[in-house]
């Protein structure tokens, strides 16, 4: 009877720990993501010139400060990782990150993904935009019409045009694609890193460069400066398909915070003046719910790059 006792005893002191020690997570759970911002940062990374992108993000300011009634502050970083780092170091509350760059700073628990961009896909090899609403797309290698190269084989020892190491487009697909068909990119040929794929575009134009990796289409951005673009740089690759750019958050950010930031990205993005905006900055026309999951091909692909970029 008595070493029942001790039994039921022994049975009720594991459960209070049990259960203590369930709470403890639980507040500590919602302790690391309980963090509201007074004032929002927000902030892009160069698809095209700094200088311009800001100019054409400076508006969402006010669009998000209807929103959330808080004060909103846009600013464009110097590339992915500079971002990234603004995230961990808390001086960024949202960041509009290509995929690559959201993998790195998922890994180093720094960022969520809210929301992912949706785009009208391009027709090939024309680049020319079509009205199917897209949450992927695709990076691609262009040349100047032409050029030797025909293929991505005769890319061995030329020059060519790329992106952040953190790119998804601009780096990390067409590095590890041609990876597994035997290029070496990074070993076999001479990269030179450009900010914003339009200026990979012109380099690509104006012959400084015999080849660039780019999104598809980043054309169109380059033609406002060059017209002759688009029909003088030609494709000559495409890779498969990559989720669409996030809008990611700090990890801490709290759940309520997140719901009502995703939903004011949203009726921005059916806004006659929102929809003008986004287009402007990044050609984004409206935003769904995204999950981490849905980045996972990114990872395998960058691991892929990394094995290639290692061996140079």
């Amino acid at each position: 009877m008595k070493l029942k006792k001790i039994f039921l005893a022994a049975v009720a002191l594991l459960a209070a720990v049990t259960v203590t020690a369930c709470s403890n997570n639980q507040a500590s759970s919602n302790k690391e993501k309980s963090y509201t911002p007074k004032e929002l940062t927000v902030q892009f990374v160069p698809s095209v010139q700094a200088s311009k992108l800001e100019a054409k993000a400076k508006p969402l300011e006010g669009l998000l400060k209807k929103q959330l009634g808080i004060p909103v502050h846009v600013s464009v970083s110097t590339d992915n990782s500079a971002l990234i780092e603004a995230m961990a170091s808390k001086k960024i509350d949202v960041g509009f990150l290509p995929p690559d760059a959201y993998v790195v700073a998922h890994k180093r628990k720094v960022a969520d993904v809210l929301l992912q961009a949706q785009r009208y896909g391009y027709n090939e090899p024309s680049g020319l935009p079509n009205k199917t609403l897209m949450n992927k797309y695709r990076a691609e290698i262009v040349v100047k019409k032409g050029s030797k190269i025909k293929s991505w084989r005769d890319l061995k020892g030329k020059k060519i045009a790329i992106q952040d190491p953190t790119s998804t487009s601009g780096y990390v697909y067409p590095i590890a694609e041609l990876y597994k068909k035997g290029l070496n990119v990074p070993k076999e040929c001479k990269l030179v890193n450009v900010k914003g794929h339009d200026q990979a575009v012109l380099s690509v134009y104006n012959g400084d460069v015999d080849a660039a990796f780019i999104f598809s289409d980043a054309r169109p951005l380059a033609a406002k400066d060059e017209p002759k673009v688009m029909t003088q740089v030609v494709p000559i690759y495409f890779t498969n398909y990559i989720p669409n750019d996030t809008i990611s958050v700090r990890s801490d950010m709290s759940p309520k915070f997140r719901k009502k930031l995703a939903q004011a990205f949203k009726n921005i993005a059916k806004s006659k003046k929102g929809k003008q905006i986004l287009e402007n900055i990044y050609s984004h026309y409206g935003y769904t719910d995204s999950k981490d999951s849905n980045f996972n091909i990114v990872r395998e692909y960058e691991k892929i790059a990394k094995k290639a970029t290692d061996s140079k």
